[in-house]
């Protein structure tokens, strides 16, 4: 595992995110990071997130592909300088995800995570990600955020 500092600890420190939030100790911890045009993760499943098939859940799936979303697109963000609004803790919040299971995700093996921002506006933001393992993708994504815009 990388010391570096991941696009989550850079951007959202003490978000508590089940997925990718670095602030809470119970949930996934995701540590993305920018390789290029891609933003990847590595990601090993625990025993609790077997499918009951000796597979991994397709929630959790649906969870490490909108988390590692996110740190594209933050990441995204901050690139072209369009930060969070007043009072949102996120420049953008996932307005829908588009998954496909492909193939069945190994529960016992480390899995690669990848993203790139397809459509960047600064109002909505298009994501592709994608679960890897063995050079196969196992599940991938379209994921689309929109600015988000918090109302009292």
């Amino acid at each position: 595992m990388t010391t570096a500092i991941s696009l989550q600890e850079q951007y959202f420190p003490t978000m508590t995110c089940f997925g990718c939030g670095p602030a809470n100790e119970r949930g996934l911890r995701l540590r993305s990071f920018p390789d290029g045009e891609t933003v990847v993760a590595r990601f090993t499943p625990w025993p609790e997130h077997n499918n009951g098939l000796g597979y991994l859940n397709g929630g959790i799936i649906a969870t490490v592909l909108d988390c590692h979303s996110a740190a594209a697109v933050v990441h995204e963000a901050h690139l072209r300088d369009w930060p969070a609004l007043p009072g949102a803790a996120l420049p953008y919040v996932t307005a829908g995800i588009d998954l496909a299971y492909l193939r069945p995700t190994p529960l016992e093996a480390e899995l690669r995570l990848e993203a790139e921002v397809t459509e960047a506006s600064y109002e909505e933001m298009t994501a592709r990600v994608r679960v890897v393992h063995d050079g196969k993708p196992r599940a991938e994504a379209t994921a689309v955020w929109k600015r988000w815009r918090p109302r009292s």
